[in-house]
């Protein structure tokens, strides 16, 4: 442990004599993954200290028992059996810190939400999702950004882009990924019949520009007019933007903005986003990670959560966890799911370092 805590004070020292460094202060993502970095770093650094002087003290006591004045002794053998104690948990508590981090932890993320098996019912439910995760944002005080979305008339989403900014933002919401399915009578449904559909949900880290590089002459870009709402409301330039990516075939299309400029923006951004998603998960099918695939099929198999009207109740398969007051979950109260998998994420680390 003590060798550990050294290496990690000898990049603690590399990092800030980076961050005083003028040449690299003009670098501004450096500067801004430098500083992150330092950040994550802090809390073990404090804990390090606290355990190496423990550690001493405890030594210390250790060989104030050699002593012959028996109240030296006595005062000694306390003070071993406190420190210990204290080292244990320090211990413990540094272990769970030196738990490998996900790189992505820290960033913002873009998440797609798409309507899947149920028709109308699915495109109302996939935009109840929207919500949940607008409502939990604002709760955190995290902002929300479309980058891009086709919606219905009658309040539902066949498929909506956006980005969340924020704090820790991956940390709380990657486990989110995956197949949601929704129990409840349609209010189209005159016979009262529950019906049962479902939404997908990918949740993928912002990628900034340095570490994903797209080449000019690996990307295929078309620009089209956006479909208006009729009347004089329809667009008489250009603005919507199509992007192809040659080498993966992955195409982003975003028509929000009425500035081309923002449109290519914010389809660059969903595509990078979408090709370091493509990477990582390579990378972690090759180390052998064991980790679920964020999206299913989009049908009712392959589900991650239940959301189950009739009963007021939600569920999340994959850490068995019920959870009443369904209102007040779609209302952005999630914090319980989020912590729940947080901590069975923590604990298959720990399982894999047994191992």
């Amino acid at each position: 442990m003590l060798e550990r805590i050294k290496n990690i004070q000898e990049r603690f020292a590399e990092i800030e004599l980076s961050l005083s460094n003028p040449e690299i202060s003009k670098q501004l993502d450096k500067m801004e993954t430098l500083g992150r970095e330092h950040a994550a770093l802090r809390p073990i650094i404090d804990l390090g200290q606290r355990y190496k002087t423990t550690f001493k003290d405890l030594n210390d006591a250790q060989q104030m028992i050699k002593e012959e004045d028996q109240e030296v002794v006595a005062f000694a053998k306390d003070q071993i059996s406190e420190l210990s104690q204290q080292l244990t948990e320090l211990e413990s508590d540094l272990t769970l810190a030196l738990l490998p981090k996900d790189p992505n932890d820290m960033k913002n993320v873009i998440i797609e939400i798409r309507a899947g098996t149920g028709g109308d019912e699915a495109g109302l439910f996939a935009a109840d999702l929207y919500r949940m995760y607008f409502r939990y944002a604002q709760i955190k005080k995290w902002k929300v950004d479309i980058l891009s979305g086709n919606q219905t008339g009658i309040g539902s989403i066949k498929e909506i882009v956006f980005l969340i900014k924020g704090e820790n933002v991956y940390s709380s919401l990657k486990h989110e990924g995956g197949t949601h399915r929704v129990q409840r009578v349609p209010l189209t449904e005159s016979s009262g019949r529950i019906h049962t559909s479902a939404a997908t949900v990918v949740v993928m880290p912002e990628a900034e520009e340095v570490e994903v590089d797209i080449k000019p002459e690996d990307i295929k870009i078309d620009i089209f007019h956006s479909s208006g709402h009729g009347g004089q409301n329809v667009q008489k330039v250009a603005t919507a933007v199509r992007i192809t990516h040659k080498s993966s075939g992955l195409v982003v299309v975003c028509s929000d903005e009425r500035s081309q400029f923002q449109n290519k923006e914010k389809a660059m951004a969903v595509l990078r986003a979408r090709i370091l998603a493509m990477e990582t998960e390579k990378s972690e099918r090759e180390i052998a990670l064991e980790r679920k695939l964020q999206v299913g099929s989009g049908d009712r198999s392959g589900r991650v959560r239940t959301y189950n009207f009739p009963q007021n109740r939600v569920t999340d398969h994959r850490i068995n966890l019920t959870l009443h007051g369904l209102d007040e979950i779609l209302d952005g109260s999630i914090d319980d799911f989020v912590v729940g998998l947080q901590d069975e994420e923590r604990n298959i680390k720990l399982n894999n370092l047994e191992k």
